[in-house]
């Protein structure tokens, strides 16, 4: 093949992203819309991976713009809330009230960041309420704000399983019809392995190997 007709093919391969490129980002942005995505990023400041669930946007022009996630950061779950409106200000207590289908509304208190007057947060009960997203067809939900308004929304629990469920793997999670239930993850094994002595660690895995071949 001749050099002319190679620059062309190289040439027209990147054309033809360049021109798929703003298609793709659109379809990642419409999907992060309207249904329940996995993502997961980089911590810069604490040097660690973590992952986490977002919930779609609320049907416009009938509800405000709140949005869920489920994060596992540092090998545990957290409940995050956000908002385009103020909630309170920063690092301050606030009240959520969500609704699983017809189900009796429940009352939880979040907090918000340091640095953030419309995102907070909760470490309390987490499986509880995974075990809720898990079992229901949508979640309405009530944010009560510093300037006494109601901050409403309706989102579907249709698609959250799956990436919940992706989650939940990371934080070393195993999910069933009826529960959620934390396991020995792979990185507190790592973790505590390194503390063992090299005789330790030699009976330990000697230990592993037996189960290994009772479980095949």
């Amino acid at each position: 093949m001749c050099y002319g007709l190679k620059c062309w093919i190289i040439a027209s391969c990147i054309f033809m992203q360049l021109i798929l490129f703003p298609a793709n980002v659109h379809a990642i942005a419409e999907q992060e819309m309207e249904t329940w995505t996995y993502h997961k990023e980089w911590d810069n400041l604490n040097n660690l991976n973590f992952s986490f669930v977002r919930s779609p946007m609320p049907k416009r022009g009938l509800y405000d713009n709140i949005r869920l996630e489920i994060l596992c950061k540092n090998n545990k779950l957290q409940l995050v809330a956000e908002s385009s409106s103020l909630i309170t200000s920063q690092d301050r207590e606030f009240e959520v009230e969500y609704q699983i289908d017809k189900q009796l509304p429940v009352i939880i208190k979040l907090r918000t960041f340091r640095d953030n007057k419309r995102r907070g947060y909760s470490d309390i009960q987490i499986d509880r309420i995974i075990r809720e997203l898990l079992s229901g067809e949508s979640i309405f939900i009530r944010i009560n704000t510093i300037i006494s308004t109601v901050l409403s929304a309706n989102i579907t629990l249709k698609d959250a399983a799956e990436p919940l469920s992706r989650v939940l793997a990371d934080c070393g999670i195993v999910r069933d019809k009826t529960s959620v239930q934390q396991v020995y993850s792979l990185a507190e094994f790592e973790r505590d392995f390194a503390k063992l002595t090299p005789e330790q660690q030699g009976q330990a895995l000697n230990e592993i190997k037996k189960i290994m071949e009772g479980i095949r």
